[in-house]
């Protein structure tokens, strides 16, 4: 991430320099503000991670309580072997996938209100647009891609999520979710495919090749026809 919360956010009066994890070793060592500036100060992009694994705000809400709870009272455990933020990342999204197990989540239908506002991030996320008729196309993009999300399984759109729409190396989200890289590539790949397969079903029929615009094209006197006119194309 870039901009201030890389350098600390305020806590109660004035902005904490300490590093991620100084601040998780304080907190540990029993600083009750510890904990909150260093969720504060990643907050935004925990949030998006478990807004697209879970598919909805609420469901998100909770996995990501569910992963700041854990992450609270499993501070002591944490071995620097990563970094704070991989940790960070490992815990909430974990917790996210423990509920998708539990309760077969398979939400389909609520769009995230700030996917625009992370636009750029990963391969998959749609850039800014700001004529109204893009703005319609993208945000039925959106919702193409993510129902074809929601539908995959629950490792595969982790993968996803956390390599093509949030933009960490395969070596980071390993150590996230906690198997080798080559399993990530593969869930991956996997992943891609199939969602490839899923937006193709779930995508508008596409105009014609030749783009002939809706209505009876003008009559061919040099082609006999039996038929009568031509209706407009499938939309």
């Amino acid at each position: 991430m870039t901009g201030p919360r890389d350098h600390g956010v305020a806590a109660a009066g004035g902005a904490d320099d300490r590093s991620d994890a100084a601040l998780l070793a304080a907190h540990v060592a029993g600083d009750a503000d510890a904990f909150g500036v260093l969720f504060a100060r990643h907050r935004d992009r925990l949030w998006a991670v478990a807004l697209r694994t879970m598919g909805n705000p609420d469901d998100a809400a909770d996995g990501l309580q569910d992963g700041l709870v854990a992450a609270y009272r499993r501070a002591g455990s944490f071995r620097g072997e990563a970094a704070v933020t991989t940790w960070l990342h490992r815990v909430v999204v974990n917790a996210c996938l423990d509920r998708l197990r539990a309760a077969k989540v398979r939400a389909a239908d609520a769009l995230p209100d700030d996917l625009e506002d992370r636009g750029g991030r990963g391969a998959l996320v749609t850039a800014d647009v700001t004529d109204p008729a893009d703005e319609a196309v993208a945000a039925e993009r959106r919702r193409l891609v993510l129902e074809a999300l929601a539908a995959l399984p629950e490792e595969q759109r982790a993968a996803l999520v956390l390599v093509d729409m949030e933009g960490y190396s395969v070596a980071e989200v390993a150590v996230m979710l906690d198997c080798a890289e080559g399993t990530v590539k593969s869930r991956c790949s996997r992943g891609r495919s199939r969602l490839a397969g899923l937006l193709g079903m779930l995508a508008p029929a596409s105009r014609d090749a030749d783009d002939t615009p809706p209505g009876n094209p003008p009559p061919d006197p040099a082609v006999p026809s039996g038929e009568g006119p031509r209706g407009p194309p499938a939309g």
